[in-house]
């Protein structure tokens, strides 16, 4: 059975966005948020369909809360250390900046946090 088109084995036509002159089978159809136009472009000129545009196309289920929350006891459960302060727990830690140890909060926040350093004396000695 004889084909509908000539092979175009000699075409030449033009990039439909820089106009330039190719082989017909070098160009390729130029596809945007997933539909096929009727642009055909250079390999230059060609930009592959972008995942970007396409944003908004397909729903997106990204819940970020959670139904029914439960309130974290471990923290009362861990119980107390000697000095009458929480130990243990999943709410306990500690965090510092400025630039160690914990808030300006006149002494509300437990500090652990404490720099120790020791200094001494170094002699050098050229010759």
């Amino acid at each position: 059975m004889p084909s509908k088109f000539a092979s175009g084995k000699y075409a030449i036509a033009e990039c439909d966005r820089c106009g330039q002159r190719y082989k017909l089978k070098e160009l390729k159809k130029q596809i945007l948020k997933t539909h096929l136009y009727n642009v055909k472009v250079c390999p230059s000129c060609w930009d592959p369909d972008q995942p970007q545009l396409q944003l908004g196309m397909y729903p997106v289920n990204d819940p970020q809360a959670v139904r029914e929350p439960r309130p974290d006891t471990s923290y009362v459960v861990s119980g107390l250390d000697i000095d009458g302060d929480p130990s243990g727990g999943s709410r306990i830690f500690q965090w510092g900046f400025n630039p160690v140890g914990g808030a300006r909060d006149n002494g509300l926040t437990p500090n652990d946090l404490i720099v120790q350093v020791q200094l001494g004396t170094v002699t050098v000695t050229t010759t």
